[in-house]
């Protein structure tokens, strides 16, 4: 029986992923009465079962490649064990911490919480199942930010038991001696860099004829021969025909060149990306425009039902944590009264192998494709002292700019801490700067960034140690 009376709220948010609970606390801060509406644990995926859980994880693959490169420091180390189950507890603890920050700074803003399913009956009117029963949320503004999970393909065995999501694989407390990854995008290119460092011996599979597919090609292609140098194996252009079980774990069937090939490893993990999890039959009910599973807003986050906002993965586009935060701030302001937009031309992007890719703004590619000419700087970080310091030679910034303006356009990294990097070059494309500013501006000394100005200065003809 549901709780008529329930509670009314300004603002009531269904989903408390990095969109929701952004556009929850944003909207407290201007003086609304917030309603959160989640299911499982707030934070979403992003904090409990995706960004933060793996790179708590990657973080060990960090130590284990530091440790096999101890002789070159002049230090004798080896690693004799690694114990699957205090990776987990390290892991659950970050997890946990970020989780409790989340809910206390909920809390500190008044927002009232509501753990169920939430069934939206109209634009101003939202049932929530809890353990206690139906309460009704009544509101002056609908903000939906249900997410996505893992996209589990049409493949023959894939539902078989022992086959991992990205979500399973995060759990393990025994580490596979072999593993066949299935997709080599973002999160298929981080498990096969964990999983590697582990010690499992890793072979990825990918229908295209490339790694991150959507990536700058000559990023890509130096990203491919560092992971088989360190002995990932790959299939690319390769289809899986089906999964099956087999005495040693289970056997992939694999199409490579128009033959069918088997592969036989412990365990399997499909990582092919992830689907939009939001559009429910009474999100479709209400009216909400949809197209290709994806809500639609305009720059405002407003959809074409009166009072009802959207923002996150639900929206489609980049489905990023980050790009999250902002939108849900911008569906809260909007809200609310106040006109705000999102730069979506400085949207940067990152996955977490070892060498890191970074990038953000339009590819030399995009530029041309657009009809830009286009101006590129490049630099190597063979070249800059920090990295040689840090043992950390491999990869490269590389910068574009407009011919004739020398505005940037955007960048790409693959090279030592890129994600830290690229924020710099989001900066500048934010803002239209030209790349003679970054060349001009002063960087300290041995530093990684020398490697970003140095590719700003090769942009206009003038890198000094090029």
């Amino acid at each position: 029986m549901v709780n008529n009376e329930g509670q009314s709220s300004d603002i009531c948010v269904l989903g408390g992923g990095p969109a929701g609970y952004v556009a929850a606390i944003r909207a407290a801060q201007l003086g609304a009465k917030v309603s959160l509406i989640e299911h499982r644990e707030v934070g979403g995926t992003c904090l409990n079962r995706g960004c933060i859980p793996t790179k708590a994880l990657l973080k060990t693959s960090e130590v284990l490649n530091l440790l096999s490169k101890s002789k070159e420091f002049g230090i004798a180390a080896t690693v004799s064990s690694i114990d699957a189950r205090v990776l987990q507890s390290r892991k659950d603890r970050v997890v946990k911490s970020l989780r409790m920050g989340v809910e206390h700074l909920l809390s500190k803003n008044g927002i009232d919480v509501l753990k169920g399913k939430g069934r939206i009956e109209s634009s101003k009117r939202v049932i929530v199942n809890t353990e206690d029963g139906e309460v009704a949320v009544n509101c002056n503004r609908l903000i939906i930010t249900t997410g996505s999970e893992p996209l589990i393909p049409n493949i023959q065995g894939i539902k078989l038991a022992g086959v991992l999501t990205s979500d399973e694989a995060l759990e393990l407390t025994e580490i596979p001696e072999s593993i066949t990854i299935i997709g080599a995008g973002a999160i298929g290119m981080e498990f096969a860099t964990l999983y590697h460092s582990l010690g499992s011996k890793v072979t990825v599979i990918e229908v295209k004829d490339t790694i991150i597919p959507n990536e700058d090609k000559e990023i890509t292609a130096e990203l491919l021969k560092i992971m088989k140098r360190q002995g990932i194996k790959f299939q690319l252009g390769s289809k899986v025909k089906g999964i099956s079980e087999s005495p040693n774990g289970f056997e992939t069937r694999v199409y490579v060149d128009g033959k069918e090939v088997s592969l036989i490893t412990e365990k399997i993990l499909v990582a092919v990306g992830r689907k939009l999890g939001g559009v429910s039959p009474d999100i479709s009910a209400l009216g909400v425009e949809v197209t290709k599973g994806s809500i639609v807003v305009n720059e405002r986050m407003e959809t074409n039902v009166p009072g009802v906002y959207a923002a996150g993965d639900v929206i489609g586009g980049s489905l990023l944590a980050h790009l999250a935060f902002a939108e849900g701030r911008v569906a809260a302001e909007n809200a609310l009264g106040i006109k705000s937009r999102l730069n979506y031309t400085a949207v940067p992007s990152c996955v977490y192998t070892n060498p890191e890719v970074a990038a953000v703004g339009l590819s030399e590619d995009q530029a041309k494709e657009k009809g830009i000419a286009v101006k590129v700087g490049r630099f190597d970080f063979r070249n800059n002292g920090r990295a040689l310091c840090h043992g950390e030679r491999e990869g490269f910034v590389k910068v574009i700019t407009e011919e004739g303006t020398g505005v940037i356009l955007g960048a790409r990294i693959l090279g030592p801490h890129a994600s830290e990097l690229i924020t710099e070059i989001t900066l500048a494309v934010s803002l239209g700067v030209k790349a003679e500013v970054l060349a001009d501006m002063i960087h300290p000394h041995p530093a990684l960034a020398e490697a970003v100005m140095e590719a700003c200065g090769d942009a206009i003809g003038r890198a000094i140690h090029k």
